[in-house]
């Protein structure tokens, strides 16, 4: 049974090349791929999604594809009903029925009828009688969220399955909620708590249902390459070995390797080439990083040019552009709009063409904050002494 569920049910190589035939122009190769998997799974229901309901550019309705999709998906779902209207009259064992239930959920998921699928499984729920049988078929129903990028349903089921985890999942159940919610919370920009789970994913990885090895190192460099200090750069992502073991049998992961290596060994010079292949080959391409592409530039530039300015009081635009190997022009205004948005604690004299940076400015902004926070801290104190005075008054 826990080879069934975790089969790739739904299929996300499909979501994936839907995605790429969204979002490319001369997308014929991409279509007839799409169409191929549709047809070699009966997936009648996705056809018609894709067709009606976001109507994917490039692909054309072909009634006798759909009808005989439609017929053949019919048959297989009324084989599956009779078998378990059988086993429910003869009162076979549970475990037999729930096979059965399960069978039927994962073929609607996996023909891409959503809502069916979600209702059957909710049911079978019902019947399980273990807990990391719920656990699997609540990861099941989060996959669906995953392939539709429905990122409101995939939450609602992914903290279904952590509050049965909580209650007693296995080691490997926790692993794979662990990777499923590193790749949710990357998806809404939550990068901080995403880095860690997608990090310790590295060495714990059996999520081979939902995505790639490689996918998981890539999200992982992503990630920790804007939110990692300087030391966990080295030590939890150049010189990770599973990352290295990855690196050196894919081309997968060079772009955005390369970018991290720029910033942790300070070689400016390599890091806008970097950058734009990061974008263009990863960020571009993955269905879960496309919308945050914009952030993340801005993000991983920022870092660069803060580190690079906080080994100088002071350094000439001419020279910081020569680091980077772009115009003056272009780093000028690019670092402008950091310093408008204070992400970057310095200023510009233009007259003399250097970037000044403001080190004690910065501390007693520090310094600030922590009085501020002490203050609150204070407040809430006496406020709970004084609630729990009056408690004790109350109390004689």
């Amino acid at each position: 049974m826990t080879e069934v569920i975790t089969a790739a049910i739904p299929d996300f190589k499909v979501s994936e090349t839907v995605f790429l035939a969204q979002h490319e122009d001369n997308n014929k190769q991409l279509i007839e791929s799409i169409v191929s998997s549709i047809v070699k799974e009966n997936m009648s229901s996705y056809y018609h999604y894709l067709y009606y309901d976001i109507h994917l550019k490039g692909l054309e309705w072909d009634q006798s594809i759909y009808d005989s999709l439609l017929s053949e998906s019919e048959k297989n779902i009324k084989k599956i009903k009779e078998e378990i209207e059988k086993l429910e009259k003869e009162d076979e064992s549970e475990m037999d029925l729930l096979k059965k239930w399960t069978e039927l959920g994962e073929y609607y998921a996996k023909i891409g009828d959503k809502i069916n699928a979600e209702e059957t499984l909710l049911k079978t729920i019902e019947l399980a009688p273990s807990t990391g049988s719920k656990i699997d078929l609540y990861l099941l129903i989060s996959r669906i969220g995953f392939f539709y990028n429905d990122l409101e349903f995939t939450k609602k089921y992914l903290d279904k399955s952590n509050e049965f985890i909580e209650k007693g999942g296995d080691w490997e159940r926790k692993n794979r909620y662990k990777t499923y919610n590193g790749i949710y919370l990357m998806s809404i920009r939550n990068f901080e708590e995403a880095c860690k789970l997608l990090n310790e994913s590295l060495t714990t990885f059996t999520s081979t249902e939902l995505t790639t090895y490689e996918k998981i190192a890539q999200y992982s460099l992503i990630c920790g390459s804007i939110i990692f200090e300087r030391p966990d750069l080295k030590n939890k992502l150049i010189e990770s070995p599973e990352i290295l073991s990855i690196n050196s049998t894919t081309e997968e992961l060079k772009p955005i390797f390369e970018l991290v290596k720029s910033i942790y060994l300070t070689e400016y010079n390599k890091f806008f080439p970097a950058l734009l292949e990061t974008n263009d080959l990863i960020l571009k391409k993955d269905k879960y990083l496309f919308e945050h592409c914009n952030y993340y530039m801005r993000e991983i530039r920022c870092r660069a040019y803060s580190q690079l300015l906080e080994s100088y009081r002071s350094l000439s635009l001419n020279s910081m552009s020569k680091s980077f190997g772009v115009s003056v022009e272009f780093l000028d205004n690019d670092l402008s709009k950091f310093i408008v948005n204070k992400k970057l604690n310095c200023v510009i004299d233009k007259v003399e063409g250097i970037v000044e940076t403001n080190k004690n400015d910065n501390k007693n902004f520090q310094y600030n904050t922590l009085i501020k926070a002490g203050d609150a801290l204070l407040t809430k104190l006496q406020k709970y002494g004084a609630a729990v005075r009056m408690s004790g008054a109350e109390k004689v």
